[in-house]
């Protein structure tokens, strides 16, 4: 019962969030301007609610939704509270993808740099699958991961290194430092499909991220498939953690933090920590682009910036308050 009224809170409170979104920005709007957004398709003040703003922070919270449910997946496969969707190089992969496509001048090509992101992100995804089939052990993946991140941090650099243009080297950093600036409805209804793939695989392995906190030896007495279940979390977090990168950029933070936001009030159940987290993330991630919107600057904030800035003393923060009811 808890449980679900956590989840309802948060649903009220991403409408809310959303509307908010939506209502406000740099360009202040009358009374009668809203109304005419509301009964005018087509109008100037309609085309900044619904073709602008909205489908912004549709795909801020889309973006949100992947990284907490990746993060709250990483730490319950993991049983590390510190794993976010980072941790396993998907993130740095899908990177790498985008940064390749920029530099050799496929940008041009509308969904290119996207597409390039997810296909990144599934092949760091297939190395994740195919390593844990073979060594199913969280201490192995997360050394794996970290290898892999590293590799594809240092090719990243490489293309850095070697950009035969400044323009493109700009336009790699400037997607690599995250942003849901000018996305559309198609943009966000193609986030949708991944993240419902995640879902449903996240739900499948729900029964084995419960049954790990028990201990390896015990989980494997249970007669669950612990390492089929293993497997689809994997998956699950590859497909969201690329999807979020590939509408997105590279955005940190809300990953690692969304889980502890919610983690008191489903008892340390990982399996039940999943849906709370992706509307956890979902919440974070419109709060912050529209914080970014508004903030006072002659150029906007990058969202991956923003929520460093903001996220990494809010989570020292949660952090110092574990570390007391640890001691305690």
């Amino acid at each position: 019962m808890k449980r679900l009224g956590l989840n309802l809170f948060l649903v009220v409170a991403l409408l809310a969030g959303f509307v908010l979104a939506t209502t406000l920005g740099e360009t202040r709007l009358s009374l009668d301007q809203y109304l005419q957004a509301f009964t005018q398709p087509g109008s100037a003040p309609w085309e900044i609610l619904w073709s602008i703003r909205a489908p912004r922070a549709a795909a801020a919270a889309v973006v949100g939704a992947c990284l907490g449910l990746s993060g709250a997946l990483m730490q319950g496969l993991l049983r590390n509270p510190l794993a976010d969707p980072g941790v396993l190089g998907v993130s740095a992969s899908a990177a790498l993808g985008a940064a390749l496509t920029i530099v050799l001048g496929l940008a041009v090509v509308p969904g290119a740099v996207e597409a390039s992101a997810l296909v990144g992100a599934a092949l760091a995804g297939a190395c994740l699958l195919l390593f844990a089939a073979r060594f199913p052990e969280p201490e192995a993946l997360i050394l794996f991961g970290v290898a892999l991140s590293s590799f594809a941090g240092a090719v990243t650099a490489l293309v850095f290194n070697l950009s035969p243009s400044p323009i493109a080297t700009a336009e790699v950093l400037a997607w690599m430092l995250g942003s849901v600036e000018n996305r559309n409805w198609g943009d966000v209804a193609w986030g949708l499909a991944p993240l419902g793939v995640a879902v449903v695989l996240a739900a499948h392995a729900g029964r084995g991220l419960l049954a790990l906190t028990l201990g390896e030896d015990t989980a494997a007495t249970l007669g669950l498939p612990m390492r089929r279940l293993k497997l689809a979390a994997v998956a699950a977090a590859s497909i969201a953690t690329g999807a979020s990168v590939a509408m997105a950029g590279v955005i940190g933070f809300v990953g690692l933090a969304s889980p502890h936001l919610v983690r008191a009030a489903v008892r340390e159940d990982p399996s039940r920590l999943l849906v709370p987290s992706a509307l956890a993330g979902a919440l974070m991630l419109v709060l912050a682009d529209l914080a970014a919107r508004m903030a006072p600057t002659e150029v906007e904030l990058k969202l991956g910036v923003f929520t460093a800035l903001v996220g990494a003393p809010l989570f020292a923060f949660v952090a110092w308050r574990a570390a007391r009811s640890w001691r305690s």
